[in-house]
């Protein structure tokens, strides 16, 4: 990983990012790192949150936050806030129908791995899901060791979801789709944007496995620097790393990529 300065922010027109551990701070929004978000978006820069919380927190943040979209559940959905028409629009990959039939498959799959693995539980804010199955390693409970996190993976591979480690849970879904996919899906439709053509123009920054397949396809990646902790479990790592950890890194990006429009 290079450090920020080797980074060529000319021409940068949009940031994708993280929200645990990267924009925010040991789980709390900094005054600091949304007063960045506001610049950036006064700058001109497209801003989309691209995260693995749920439904109900991404309804909330594209209503309220300077963004222009947020993708949610690791790739299952994105919303935006229609300014014009003054309603939040939802666009997911799955119909309603399928998506309420395997919410009653993921909760058998919950119930195993609460069994199997002492520690682990239910994501705070499963309640607020509609397409994912959270398990929380760390973040409202006693923190587990990565390899528990690993371990839950493992059971929702075996159970066949596609499953992926943040910094705070393990996300399991039926379906291929990911972070990466939905974000092609919302920047064609939305912006009129062909990612493969248009990488160079795209800053993604984040901190955990989750942000693999993002670290690995753009070419401006970052990583905040506690992105260090998951070295071993990153399948691709970021291009660039911030001196800074979590949302002081996010604003050390900001603040580098303002001084360098």
């Amino acid at each position: 990983m290079k450090p920020l300065a080797e980074l060529d922010a000319r021409a940068v027109r949009g940031v994708l990012f993280d929200i645990d551990d990267t924009l925010t701070t040991d789980g709390k929004l900094t005054a600091d790192a949304y007063a960045v978000l506001e610049r950036l978006k006064r700058a001109g820069k497209a801003l989309v949150p691209v995260t693995g919380r749920p439904a109900g927190w991404c309804d909330h943040i594209a209503r309220m936050w300077p963004v222009d979209a947020v993708v949610g559940e690791n790739g299952a959905f994105y919303f935006w806030h229609d300014a014009q028409a003054g309603r939040l629009c939802r666009r997911y990959q799955d119909s309603a129908a399928v998506r309420a039939a395997r919410r009653a498959q993921l909760q058998a799959v919950a119930n195993s791995i609460l069994q199997a693995v002492p520690g682990c539980a239910l994501a705070g804010d499963q309640a607020y899901r509609e397409a994912d199955l959270a398990i929380d390693y760390c973040e409202d409970v006693p923190a587990l060791p990565l390899d528990a996190a690993e371990r839950i993976a493992a059971l929702m591979r075996e159970a066949g979801l596609t499953a992926k480690v943040s910094s705070i849970h393990v996300n399991g879904w039926f379906g291929s789709y990911d972070k990466l996919s939905m974000c092609r899906t919302l920047c064609a439709e939305r912006f009129g944007v062909d990612l493969d053509a248009d990488n160079r123009a795209w800053v993604f920054v984040g901190d955990s496995p989750n942000d693999a397949p993002m670290f690995e396809f753009f070419e401006r990646s970052v990583g905040v620097a506690n992105v260090a902790r998951f070295a071993a479990q990153l399948a691709a790592a970021p291009q660039f790393v911030t001196r800074a950890g979590a949302g002081a890194g996010f604003a050390e990006l900001a603040a580098y990529l303002l001084k360098s429009a």
